[in-house]
């Protein structure tokens, strides 16, 4: 495999299990496609053509200094000018794949951020509503990572020669189908049992020893868990804080996330809906592993850093 046959593999497992279905990730790129052929011949010159066949455009290809065969990846939640220096170090590394968004990726995190109004229309609450509140918070964060100095990791992956890419919403795809399946299988009654079962998965039970395994941040361990939404597990990053009274509405008692800023948990706590976080990097390296998986397949040796734990699910 090659630097872009593995981004077009995670893309395609990302949506192999993308809450929309693969009709719904082919509709939206549709409309893009159709929004496209409208444009002027010189907003098409402008227009990011990786858009038409990308449906997560906070993950691609940064670097590539040596198209190679990739036999050797160094994998991290987080990638900067450190880890960059160390593949260089290392020196047998193909290609250094981050899961958080770097470059352009970076840049256009909120791009992904629609996947949170079929998430919550999924869970019950209305399209309409869900994308009216989602879009006050895209521009937010759209807003936001626009001062962020994108190119940083970038620029030294070329410097240094590193091949250099990311996956982020396809692997955070992958963590919240594992654990919807997991979920729904187990079907726990209590919050107590929810957190037993999350803490069984070797990724929770070795943010446990650091002290980051999984926690309820809304409720107690005797609440009844209702209906539970992984509702906060991909789509970028932490959605509208108002959608937790739309998901209550919509029968929702329990959330499960992966982390949640003290704005979103105090509207929880306001909604009577449960949150249960089960961990943020520890949530990341759910998803990642699921994809290694893949590459490990292929005989691709993966070497951990940045926080991401390695766990093979390989013949298991």
């Amino acid at each position: 495999m090659k630097t872009q046959d593995i981004l077009d593999l995670a893309i395609k497992m990302g949506i192999d299990v993308d809450f929309r279905g693969r009709d719904g990730v082919q509709k939206l790129l549709d409309n893009k496609k159709k929004k496209f052929e409208q444009l002027s011949a010189k907003d098409k010159e402008e227009f990011d053509k990786e858009a038409l066949t990308n449906p997560y455009l906070d993950s691609g290809i940064y670097n590539v200094s040596d198209d190679k065969e990739i036999k050797k990846v160094l994998v991290g939640i987080d990638i900067g000018s450190d880890e960059i220096l160390i593949a260089k170090q290392l020196g047998d590394i193909d290609l250094v794949i981050a899961h958080h968004p770097v470059g352009k990726g970076l840049a256009q995190l909120a791009d992904v951020m629609d996947l949170q109004i079929d998430v919550c229309n999924y869970y019950g609450v209305p399209v309409n509503i869900a994308e009216s509140l989602m879009r006050e918070r895209i521009s937010e964060v759209a807003r936001g990572v626009n001062a962020s100095n994108h190119q940083r990791t970038v620029d030294a992956a070329r410097l240094m020669k590193v091949n250099l890419m990311n996956s982020h919403t396809p692997c955070d795809n992958l963590a919240a189908k594992f654990l919807k399946n997991l979920v729904e299988e187990k079907k726990p009654e209590h919050i107590s049992e929810l957190i037993e079962i999350l803490k069984e998965l070797p990724e929770y039970k070795e943010a446990m020893k650091i002290g980051v395994g999984p926690k309820i941040f809304v409720g107690s361990p005797e609440n009844r868990c209702g209906k539970i939404a992984l509702s906060e597990i991909t789509g970028g990053t932490e959605g509208s804080p108002k959608l937790y009274e739309r998901m209550a509405q919509a029968g929702v008692g329990t959330i499960v996330g992966m982390h949640i800023a003290e704005d979103h948990r105090k509207e929880a706590e306001l909604a009577h809906v449960n949150i249960v976080i089960a961990g943020h990097i520890s949530s990341d390296s759910l998803g990642v592993n699921l994809f290694m998986d893949e590459l490990e397949k292929q005989g691709i040796e993966i070497i951990p850093c940045s926080g991401f734990t390695r766990f093979s699910r390989v013949n298991k």
